[in-house]
């Protein structure tokens, strides 16, 4: 697997207005989301993956799931 770092988008307007309709008291991962922002980027990761072969998932997305 190779990583071709990326920056992590913004989140879409309209996401955010369902994701606050459907909580509006709040939930667990807005709060992290809004506290802390992007706590993993793809740099971070880069060293851990061969410059060459198919890339692989962006490795930010996968680390923020795992510890969720």
């Amino acid at each position: 697997m190779s990583i071709h770092p990326q920056n992590i988008p913004d989140i879409p307007l309209e996401t955010v207005q369902v994701a606050r309709a459907a909580f509006p008291k709040g939930n667990i991962y807005l709060q992290i989301r809004d506290t802390l922002g992007c706590i993993y980027e793809d740099e971070t990761f880069v060293e851990l993956f061969s410059p060459r072969r198919q890339p692989a998932e962006s490795p930010w997305g996968l680390a923020l799931i795992c510890v969720m």
